[in-house]
């Protein structure tokens, strides 16, 4: 029972480190995205909705974005699955979304991103 505690507690001890560094590498992805997207405390939709609170919520939800009738009848809701079949490639998961992006393929990439999208709250402040 020692032994199994001792692992565990190793194996959270080994992550910590490496999810700042999945964090940083996020925020460095997250260039890709700050042509259309904001995301923080004062945040404001631009060509694309601001991404604070993204996990969770519904598409087409962002009030004062004016979204696609395809992201509006999307009927997804924002998970860590859904965000990486998307952000592969936006029109392949919603065909007629006004989202212009060829897509990130690489997972850890996707992953590294998702990391620094869900420190945001949906007031932009992170968690």
């Amino acid at each position: 029972m020692l032994t199994r505690a001792l692992l565990v507690a190793s194996a959270l001890a080994a992550a910590s480190p490496a999810s700042a560094q999945d964090i940083a590498a996020g925020e460095r992805s997250w260039n890709k995205c700050r042509a259309c997207h904001q995301i923080g405390e004062g945040a404001k939709n631009g060509v694309g909705p601001h991404l604070n609170g993204l996990f969770g919520r519904h598409t087409g939800e962002v009030e004062g974005y004016s979204y696609s009738a395809a992201n509006k009848s999307a009927n997804l809701t924002w998970d860590e699955a859904v965000f990486a079949e998307y952000i592969k490639d936006p029109r392949a998961k919603i065909p007629g979304t006004k989202m212009v992006f060829a897509g990130i393929k690489n997972e850890k990439e996707i992953a590294d991103l998702t990391a620094f999208l869900k420190q945001f709250g949906k007031d932009g402040k992170k968690l």
